[in-house]
């Protein structure tokens, strides 16, 4: 994400310790949610990457030929954003060969992001597939709780050729919670979620993250897409243990796109054209 303010936000993983207030979100909007080193509306995508590497011990397993589909050439390529990014031109994201982008809708039970809408809206006008994403915060309230929300307020679903079902960002250390409370919480919301849009909710997380806060847990892997984080120059990501590959991949959090001022996150789908449109419409 761009520039001085993600890394400030990183800071703060770190240390766990609240920022001065400075962005999009208000001083009173930015206290710790109980559980959390990650002040409400700072949350994006990879946010937590680094400092769950440290903390957490990785999966080193790599994917294998024989555990990716036929046709995983990992061609489309994505983009992942939140208010971090400023103001888009989703024209010019577009004609860079951008083919779908997940857009941070929602945190908690309270924060929505400053930019989604127009996010959302100009993605959508410029024929970019996209969906929204949730970002995690499993100490402050239920699962349950922050699908509702989410479902509410931009994570909603329909079949249009453009429109992703809703992801789980799940990072930034295990919230206080045990193994067992951390995997009812995101079966709480996969159900929630589910229940109000009949999709399978896409789930973001590294392989630190996910070994070490569910404990390989492989309950997931027949329900939920996985976005595996996994930031490296390797043909291949490294895989969570519990699930057997992943549908999308964050390779890169410093990615250059035209129409976008500064870093992004780069991401690609394990398919081609063909299935990420059917991801999209759940053919």
């Amino acid at each position: 994400m761009a520039g001085h303010t993600r890394l400030l936000t990183a800071g703060v993983l770190a240390a766990g310790l609240a920022l001065a207030a400075t962005g999009p979100a208000t001083a009173a909007s930015r206290a710790l949610p109980a559980g959390s080193t990650i002040p409400l509306g700072d949350g994006y995508m990879g946010v937590g990457y680094v400092q769950d590497a440290k903390q957490f011990t990785p999966d080193t397993r790599q994917v294998t030929a024989a555990a990716v589909t036929p046709d995983a050439t990992w061609s489309p390529a994505g983009i992942d954003v939140s208010h971090y990014q400023g103001t888009i031109n989703w024209s010019s994201v577009k004609s860079a060969g951008i083919s779908f982008a997940y857009i941070k809708a929602t945190e908690g039970t309270t924060y929505t992001d400053p930019q989604f809408s127009a996010n959302y809206l100009h993605a959508y006008n410029a024929k970019v597939i996209r969906g929204a994403y949730h970002f995690a915060q499993p100490g402050s309230s239920s699962g349950g709780a922050q699908a509702d929300y989410f479902a509410a307020h931009g994570g909603a679903w329909s079949k249009d050729n453009l429109t992703l079902p809703g992801m789980l960002d799940l990072e930034g250390g295990c919230y206080g919670l045990s193994t067992t409370s951390m995997r009812n919480w995101i079966l709480a919301f996969y159900n929630e979620y589910k229940a109000k849009t009949t999709r399978d909710v896409v789930i973001y997380t590294s392989p630190s993250w996910w070994n070490t806060c569910t404990g390989s847990w492989s309950g997931m892997s027949a329900k939920s897409p996985l976005f595996v984080a996994d930031w490296t120059s390797a043909a291949n990501p490294t895989i969570p243990a519990g699930f057997p590959y992943a549908t999308i991949w964050q390779y890169t959090n410093s990615g250059s796109v035209s129409g976008i001022s500064g870093a992004v996150d780069r991401d690609r789908f394990n398919g081609g054209s063909a299935r990420l449109l059917a991801l999209a419409n759940n053919t």
